[in-house]
């Protein structure tokens, strides 16, 4: 759903890097910067990833401008070795010459003379040399200071091309700066002032949400003047709204429509994730988990938010039958009567961490994630989750859940925390 109303700039993005390309490094970069464009107003035509080769480098510089972009962002290829040729690729499509910034060759030797100090074999006439190679830039270029040793770099022109390094610690503080350079502002001048509003629903399929915005559609005056974006993600989905300020009337319609029509699947409204979610739950409590199939993920996921150490107690790991009886107690006759996936033993390995780590709230999963191990009556993707508190509420369920072994781990996970989040705010046994 594409929003009406005036023609805003256009960008595109350009991440170099033969580890990207190949999968061995993931791209964040791109995601990052499409979500900075967007809360700018600047429509993204494309994120495009190519090799540090430079003619291809070039090739989709080329593309993105026949595209019709106002300005191009690229990231990578800033380095000192020998294969990291992006400025120089941009130089020759902007049309200018590559010259010395001895200003920014000093700043980049007094980043390097600490290391130079400790790393006393390095040869100095080859980190010279290195040092002069990333203070080569294109004529008329605005320069932006590194965070690590690798400028960055704004260069005027139709398109403007804003030239950020590879590592993300580096290249989002410095996007600020490139941000408030007078190229880019003019570049970016005409944007449309938008927001962004994110619903967040568990437990419905994609067919229900596609039909209940068809028919918001059909109900909701201004429905049009909504860019809506929807995306299933590890067993969630996300609808994410962009819009123009005068057009909130619609989104707050179109967000009680939904909560209307799925009023259990809905838990977030406002962008807040479910982990966050819990979080807030589990303040003045003690939580602790029991995990099989899912290696420690629920616990690592619980503990990734600054202050966790206040509220998890503990985790298990548990595969083997063995563990599970000796580390939380759980009666080797029940494992032999319901196996080791099974609701029983969920329930028993629940009651075990809360014990075990003297917690008073405790999630536990227990399942078969593959890629073998199955059974028809059990096959691979068969998980059974129990959450229980210490005054004896619970909630436990069994699921078949699709995908490899990555894909059940996660999907597992997202299934505890929002079974943690339904029974620690009061919710019965109608969670999903």
């Amino acid at each position: 759903m594409r929003l009406t109303g005036p023609v805003t700039p256009r960008a595109g993005i350009v991440v170099t890097g033969t580890e990207v390309l190949t999968g061995r490094v993931r791209d964040r970069n791109g995601p990052w910067l499409s979500d900075r464009l967007l809360e700018l107003g600047v429509d993204l035509a494309h994120i495009t990833i190519c090799g540090d080769r430079p003619r291809d480098i070039e090739a989709q510089l080329r593309f993105l401008a026949d595209q019709g972009v106002d300005m191009i962002l690229t990231s990578g290829g800033l380095g000192p070795t020998a294969d990291d040729m992006t400025v120089e690729v941009v130089a020759r499509f902007s049309g200018r010459r590559l010259v010395l910034d001895e200003a920014l060759e000093e700043r980049i030797g007094e980043i390097l003379r600490p290391l130079m100090k400790r790393f006393r074999y390095w040869d100095p006439e080859a980190v010279r040399a290195a040092n002069r190679k990333q203070a080569l830039i294109p004529e008329g270029a605005e320069v932006i200071d590194p965070v690590g040793t690798a400028p960055g770099l704004v260069v005027p022109g139709s398109p403007v091309v804003v030239v950020l390094p590879g590592p993300p610690r580096e290249l989002q503080p410095m996007w600020e700066v490139a941000l408030a350079t007078d190229a880019v502002q003019a570049a970016i001048a005409a944007r449309t002032r938008y927001t962004q509003r994110t619903m967040r629903l568990f437990g419905l399929p994609e067919s229900a949400l596609a039909e209940t915005l068809r028919e918001a559609e059909s109900r909701i005056h201004g429905f049009d003047r909504l860019e809506i974006t929807t995306c299933l993600r590890g067993g969630e989905l996300e609808v994410v709204s962009r819009l123009e300020p005068d057009a909130t009337a619609a989104y707050e319609a179109l967000a009680a429509f939904v909560g209307d029509r799925h009023p259990r699947e809905l838990y977030s409204t406002d962008g807040t994730r479910i982990d966050d979610l819990v979080a807030e739950a589990l303040a003045g409590r003690r939580v602790a988990t029991a995990e099989s199939c899912t290696a420690g993920l629920l616990a690592a996921r619980l503990t990734e938010r600054a202050g966790a150490s206040e509220y998890v107690a503990g985790g298990a790991v548990v595969y083997s039958n063995r563990s599970k009886t000796q580390l939380l107690g759980v009666d080797p006759r029940l494992i032999e009567e319901h196996g080791a996936v099974s609701e029983p033993v969920a329930e028993a390995m629940a009651r075990g961490a809360l014990g075990r780590f003297e917690a008073d709230t405790a999630a536990a999963v227990t399942g078969i994630a593959g890629p073998g191990g199955g059974t028809p009556d059990k096959p691979v993707g068969t998980v059974c989750w129990c959450v229980r508190l210490g005054d004896g509420r619970s909630l436990t369920r069994t699921l078949l859940l699709p995908g490899g072994r990555s894909d059940i781990r996660e999907r597992s996970t997202t299934v505890a925390m929002h079974l943690l989040h339904r029974l620690l705010s009061g919710g019965g046994d109608d969670a999903p």
